[in-house]
């Protein structure tokens, strides 16, 4: 028995390795249309049809939250300045000042409320909907139109002082002078004219064709564009991501993909994704967040894309521990705080799951003591994913 117990613990005990990730749904969101994302600092924001929903917990766990806020239409775009979050919704935009607790109207001197868009530019906001451009140099208190009035706007992105809009029916427009005049920067979109997003990565432009077309992406400040391939496939697209790594990229019936090369080649990431027509991306710390039409949110671990630099000191040390191992009666599950909201799943020796449940602090309990003795296996899946093998003595 000693020799028997020796030979387990030395081969399966304190066992950790990488396994393949997979898109977790956002508890609190199944089954609900989200249309748009925004993350700051320790918050992540959802909106989608039935309104404003917030998380603390790094998108793992989603809360409606909605008072004051539109309830009669949807929620199709938030932004933040740094005393404020905004939304642009079907009845206009509004305003928290408690992080989403909380929103106020501020609509003055938007003559069409239905929005489609929202951005902030230094000091000033811009909204974008279907009666054009408007802006704000008052957080919000106040807003004239910004030109393009009666053009059915639907996305907008700045790139410093030069912004840029995507329309339904006339192409992509730029400004350098906050809307007081627009220029069309069509050349290389061929018969495309309507784009639902539109993303500044640095100095490279990609705006999301419509059905038929795909991404098209200007490293000339919008002078020329060109249909990118290498992986994406021909459709509609209608959000954006980026960071200095990387560039996400939703199509609204493929999934998800992504680029680590400005866009010149492009993998599909849709495993565990239920939902393949995506309205909106978001990155935060540690995941990729993906708002989709009838299924709700989802969130992907960036760390498995293996990109230097997202999550650093990844060793078993400081990062997870699982103890006492093996044990009698119930085992600990210490880890570092990136991995707070993550799940664990308890499978038996036949690979059934028999418990589950959330890493929700520094030590996590998991009683097992009515469990028969055997070896377990835990999965962790997060930031990053983990399996143990677990002796109950």
């Amino acid at each position: 028995m000693k020799l028997q117990t020796t030979l387990i613990t030395s081969l399966i005990c304190c066992i950790s390795q990488l396994t393949f990730a997979q898109w977790q749904i956002s508890t609190g969101t199944a089954g609900l249309n989200m249309q748009s994302l925004l993350y700051k600092g320790t918050y992540d924001f959802a909106g989608g049809a039935t309104g404003a929903y917030r998380s603390i917990d790094s998108a793992a766990t989603y809360t409606f939250s909605n008072a004051g806020n539109d309830a009669v239409g949807p929620t199709r775009g938030f932004t933040n300045d740094s005393n404020y979050v905004y939304t642009c919704t079907s009845q206009g935009v509004y305003r928290s000042s408690d992080n989403g607790a909380n929103w106020i109207s501020k609509s003055s001197g938007i003559t069409n409320l239905l929005s489609s868009g929202i951005t902030s530019a230094g000091t000033k906001l811009f909204m974008v909907g279907v009666g054009g451009v408007y802006m704000s140099t008052d957080s919000a208190e106040n807003w004239s139109i910004a030109g393009s009035s009666g053009v059915d706007v639907r996305s907008i992105t700045a790139m410093q002082d030069t912004l840029y809009i995507g329309t339904l029916n006339s192409g992509i427009y730029k400004s350098i002078d906050w809307g007081i005049n627009w220029i069309p920067v069509n050349n290389g979109l061929g018969v495309s004219n309507g784009f639902r997003a539109i993303e500044c990565k640095g100095t490279t432009l990609f705006a999301a064709g419509p059905i038929g077309t795909g991404v098209y992406r200007s490293t000339d400040f919008g002078a020329n564009w060109v249909l990118l391939s290498g992986g994406l496939p021909s459709g509609s697209f209608r959000g954006f991501a980026s960071n200095n790594q990387l560039i996400v990229a939703g199509s609204f019936g493929a999934g998800v993909y992504y680029s680590t090369d400005n866009g010149d080649n492009w993998t599909a990431i849709n495993n565990g994704l239920t939902d393949l027509q995506i309205f909106d991306l978001e990155l935060n710390d540690h995941y990729i967040i993906a708002a989709t039409n009838t299924a709700g949110v989802f969130r992907y671990p960036l760390a498995s894309l293996n990109l230097s630099g997202v999550v650093s000191d990844l060793n078993e040390e400081n990062l997870i521990s699982i103890f006492p191992n093996p044990t009698t009666n119930e085992i600990h599950i210490k880890t570092n705080n990136i991995l707070y909201g993550s799940d664990y799943t308890v499978f038996d020796g036949a690979g059934k799951a028999i418990l589950s449940g959330n890493l929700h602090a520094d030590d996590t309990i998991i009683e097992l003591g009515h469990l028969p003795v055997g070896v377990y296996s835990i999965f962790i899946q997060g930031v990053l994913n983990h399996s143990f093998k677990v002796i109950k003595e």
